[in-house]
């Protein structure tokens, strides 16, 4: 098996503040990182969901897979992924838990039940993406979720060093 390489480890996180520190992740961190790296990439939660684009309701929804995700793949590779590694303090575990908790369960909390009370309101005339224009809070839920995406957007990167594979993310 390849020697791993230490990766240094600097993200800001809410109510958290900046975790900082070194990963040298082995090849089972290797892999939850590059299915977790795919799904990050390949979902709107890193793309910039513009002020006349797309549905906030599918932004919402695209972040609630994204925890589904996580979770499956912390249960499929086991409590392995989440120890600290010799010299390590950092692990893929602690780094996706700490994500999940201070980035994604507080916005989704928040918002999937305010977006729900509002869409319950939309008239049959009214169309999805009307609806949602006409929201006094599309804005400002759009405003947080860029701010999401720029975290978003810095774990990507980590994950893609532990993966070893070049940054693939088109739209920065």
């Amino acid at each position: 098996m390849p020697i791993s390489k230490n990766i240094k480890v600097k993200i800001k996180l809410p109510f958290i503040g900046e975790v900082e520190g070194s990963w040298e992740p082995d090849e089972t961190e290797e892999k939850a990182a590059w299915e977790l790296y795919v799904e990050l990439i390949t979902r709107i939660s890193i793309i910039e969901l513009k002020p006349d684009e797309g549905l906030l309701r599918e932004a919402l929804s695209s972040l609630y897979s994204v925890f589904s995700t996580t979770r499956e793949i912390l249960k499929k590779y086991g409590a392995s992924i989440a120890r600290c590694k010799d010299d390590s303090e950092i692990s893929f575990g602690y780094l996706a838990i700490a994500v999940l908790n201070t980035v994604l369960r507080p916005v989704l909390a928040k918002w999937h039940p305010l977006l729900l009370d509002y869409e319950s309101r939309k008239t049959k005339d009214t169309s999805p993406v009307e609806h949602e224009q006409l929201w006094e809070r599309n804005q400002e839920l759009r405003a947080e979720l860029n701010q999401v995406r720029h975290i978003l957007l810095e774990y990507a990167e980590i994950l893609a060093e532990v993966a070893k594979v070049p940054l693939l993310i088109v739209d920065r």
